[in-house]
C-alpha cells in the first residue's frame, strides 16, 4: 500500500469530507473534542464548504469540512500548512460568522447551537507543550466555562514526536495518521477504531481515481511554488537586509573616521595654541619643547605657521 500525505488539501477534503464515509468524520470529532456519552456524535451531515458573502465588500471563503451533527452542532475542521498573518483572527471570524448565521434577524437565540473549529496546522500557536491545544471562555475567578458554545482546538503537528509504540489514545493514532500516513506502508496493526481504520483505507494511493490522483499531485505542486515564493521572497528579503547592514556599516565606519578626524585636529589646535601661549609670555624654545614632547625644529615651526 501506499498512503496520500494526508496534510494535501485535495486528500484531506477527500478524506475528511467524503460523506458515504462519514464514520471518518464521526471517529475523528468524537476524539479531538473528547465527547462522551450524550455529547457523542453519532451522525453527521457534510456540507458545502463554500461560503458565500452575507454583506458588501464581505469576502467568499473556502472551508475544508463543514458539517452538522444530529443535535445541530456546527464543526469546520481546516488543516493549515504554513501560518499566515491574521491566521488567529481568521479563526474566530470564521467560527463567528458561522455561529450568528444560524439564526436570521428577529429569530430567537436560544435557537443558536454551539459551533466548534478544529484546526490541524503544521506550525505551533500558543505557549503550551501539549500538541493538541484547547480554547475556551472561562471566568477568570473560578475557571468555569460559562460560555461554552464556540470552541476552539488546534493540533499542532511540529509538536507531535510519539513514535507509532507510543501512541495511546485515538487523538494521538489520529494525529499520527495526519503527520506520518505519506512515509507508511501498511495500515497499523492495532488500529481498532473503525473511523480511523477507514481514513487509512481511503487515503489508499491505489483506490483513487486517476482525476483525483491528478488534483492532488496539481494541489502538492502548488504547495511547493507557495513555499518556492516564501523561499525566494526570504532569500530576497536577506539578500536586501545585508546590502542594508553593508551600508550602514560602511557609513558607520566613515562617521567614525571623521569623527576620529575631527578629535585629531582638535587635540593638534590645542596644543598648538598651548605652545603659542608658552611663546608669548617668554618661554624659550628648548622649555617649550621638553613640555610638549616635541624637537626645537617643530616648535619653531608651529610658531611660524602661526605668525602668518
Amino acid at each position: 500500500m501506499k498512503f496520500v500525505d494526508v496534510k494535501n488539501d485535495v486528500a484531506f477534503r477527500k478524506i475528511f469530507g467524503n460523506s458515504k464515509k462519514s464514520i471518518v468524520l464521526i471517529s475523528f470529532l468524537n476524539a479531538v473534542l473528547d465527547l462522551e456519552g450524550s455529547n457523542r456524535i453519532s451522525k453527521v451531515t457534510i456540507i458545502d464548504p463554500y461560503l458565500l458573502p452575507r454583506l458588501k465588500g464581505e469576502k467568499a471563503s473556502i472551508l475544508d469540512v463543514r458539517a452538522t451533527d444530529q443535535r445541530g452542532r456546527q464543526f469546520i475542521v481546516e488543516m493549515q500548512v504554513a501560518d499566515k498573518k491574521g491566521f488567529d483572527k481568521r479563526v474566530q471570524f470564521y467560527t463567528s460568522r458561522d455561529y450568528s448565521m444560524q439564526i436570521d434577524r428577529g429569530e430567537d437565540y436560544p435557537k443558536l447551537k454551539p459551533t466548534y473549529f478544529i484546526g490541524i496546522l503544521n506550525f505551533s500557536i500558543g505557549f503550551g507543550k501539549n500538541y493538541l491545544s484547547k480554547h475556551y471562555s472561562i471566568e477568570e475567578e473560578t475557571g468555569q466555562c460559562v460560555l461554552s458554545d464556540i470552541q476552539h482546538r488546534f493540533i499542532q503537528l511540529t509538536k507531535f514526536k510519539k513514535k507509532r509504540h507510543e501512541l495511546a489514545s485515538l487523538v494521538d493514532k489520529w494525529t499520527f495518521f495526519i503527520k506520518n500516513a505519506g512515509n507508511l506502508d501498511v495500515i497499523p496493526e492495532d488500529i481498532e477504531d473503525e473511523g480511523l481504520k477507514t481514513a487509512y483505507q481511503e487515503a489508499d494511493k491505489h483506490s483513487w481515481k486517476k482525476e483525483d490522483l491528478i488534483a492532488y499531485q496539481n494541489a502538492g505542486m502548488r504547495e511547493q511554488d507557495q513555499k518556492g515564493e516564501i523561499e525566494l521572497a526570504r532569500d530576497e528579503g536577506k539578500a536586501e537586509a545585508e546590502a542594508k547592514a553593508e551600508v550602514e556599516k560602511e557609513q558607520l565606519r566613515k562617521e567614525a573616521e571623521a569623527k576620529e578626524e575631527q578629535l585629531r585636529k582638535e587635540a593638534e589646535a590645542k596644543e598648538e595654541q598651548t605652545i603659542l601661549n608658552f611663546y608669548q609670555n617668554g618661554v624659550n624654545f628648548e622649555l617649550i619643547a621638553i613640555s610638549t614632547r616635541k624637537t626645537v625644529e617643530e616648535i619653531q615651526q608651529i610658531i611660524a605657521k602661526n605668525k602668518k
